[in-house]
């Protein structure tokens, strides 16, 4: 079990997640709005919007905000959004994948090219760098879950793949298809996950000193101050020490 890279929580810098949170409600209520248009408004029939509705509980959004997000799916005049992949590259080569939500393909596109541009990133064809990540279930649990061992064998006993554990917490890893199954069990074995969710989980990660980093988070930070953007992952690796000097 290795200590889980800095990679998966790059981007909930202390501080950073007061300053954006209405930004992230507006974000998760667009996942909302379009996981129930997509399917069913009933979370317990729809997949999608039963991972939304947790992640946005799991962000303290209000129970106003899911409720009224899922009735605008309902509505006549919802918008229709649809999900787009950008792949690229940031400052010293570390691979960046982007995911959004959008009503308009074309502005969308522009300003994450213009984006990775003005950072010192480079925004590449669908695939060119998607290839370096495995799409992977992911169920984080705090330190209170238990030891790495309890963790671990709950994990297997549920089905997953793997888990990583730190002072921070523990990440168990399934197959994407498998979340809602693996969740469900380790749920009854472990109590409620803080987060439950699909992401991008790199093959190998590529490790960056404090320079690189401050790039590198300048450019994820600012596609993530995009409304149409919903997730940014990148598979930098940045030391504990460095992590601290650039949170300070």
């Amino acid at each position: 079990m290795a200590g889980h890279s800095k990679w998966a929580n790059i981007q909930h810098r202390k501080g950073r997640q007061d300053s954006v949170r209405a930004k992230l409600f507006s974000k998760l209520s667009k996942e909302i709005t379009v996981a129930a248009k997509m399917g069913d408004p009933d979370p317990d029939k729809n997949p999608r919007l039963r991972l939304a509705v947790r992640e946005a509980k799991a962000n303290s959004m209000p129970k106003e905000n899911i409720e009224r997000a899922i009735k605008k799916s309902q509505g006549g005049d919802a918008e229709t959004y649809e999900n787009i992949r950008y792949e690229g590259y940031g400052p010293s080569g570390v691979a960046i994948i982007v995911e959004a939500l959008t009503d308009n393909r074309n502005r969308t596109a522009s300003n994450v090219r213009s984006t990775f541009s003005k950072n010192g990133g480079n925004l590449g064809e669908t695939g060119s760098v998607s290839f370096m990540f495995d799409r992977k279930g992911e169920i984080a649990y705090t330190p209170a879950a238990g030891d790495a061992d309890r963790v671990m064998e709950a994990a297997i006993e549920a089905g997953a793949e793997d888990v990583e554990s730190d002072a921070d917490g523990h990440w168990v890893y399934c197959a994407a298809e498998d979340l809602a199954e693996v969740s469900s069990a380790l749920e009854a074995a472990l109590g409620e996950a803080e987060t439950v969710k699909l992401v991008w989980k790199p093959q190998t990660t590529a490790p960056v000193d404090e320079d690189a980093a401050r790039t590198v988070m300048k450019l994820i930070e600012a596609l993530e101050d995009d409304d149409d953007v919903q997730t940014v992952t990148a598979n930098v690796e940045v030391s504990d020490e460095v992590m601290a000097r650039l949170a300070s």
